[in-house]
């Protein structure tokens, strides 16, 4: 019987995420952060934060480190992503869906799990609504 192409996909994907977890890759704070944010998963106990430097113009992401504790899957997803959005303009983060996330996984997960793998883009997605949200409030102030 010949080995299914779909199990070594599946095994290289899990692979990497330990890899990730393991040895995680912009992990730590960021002190001068315009963004900072900090989310859990109340049903599983997942906890992240968030921080994110823009660059001159204010409007792309430049730094991205994470803290946090949780499952595997959680904690590669906001090492992967802290990755990811580095250069982006956060009009473009902003329009990440769950579908983007869970193809930069490149895994099938459970429903339960999804949570999991959207924590910390929902985090640097909810910081980036509180940034804009004061920087607008402090513009309209006299």
């Amino acid at each position: 019987m010949e080995p299914d192409p779909a199990n070594n996909i599946d095994a290289m994907y899990r692979e990497e995420l330990l890899e990730y977890y393991n040895h995680p890759t912009n992990r730590g704070a960021i002190e001068d952060a315009q963004i900072k944010f900090s989310d859990q998963n109340p049903l599983c106990g997942d906890k992240v934060e968030l921080f994110a430097k823009l660059g001159i113009d204010g409007k792309k992401i430049v730094q991205v480190k994470f803290q946090g504790s949780g499952c595997v899957i959680s904690m590669a997803s906001a090492s992967m992503i802290s990755e990811y959005v580095e250069g982006k303009l956060m009009d473009d983060i902003r329009k990440m869906t769950r579908e983007d996330m869970l193809s930069l996984l490149g895994l099938e997960l459970t429903p339960s799990r999804v949570k999991c793998a959207m924590l910390a883009l929902t985090a640097l997605k909810k910081g980036i609504v509180e940034y804009e949200s004061k920087k607008i409030n402090t513009t309209e102030m006299p």
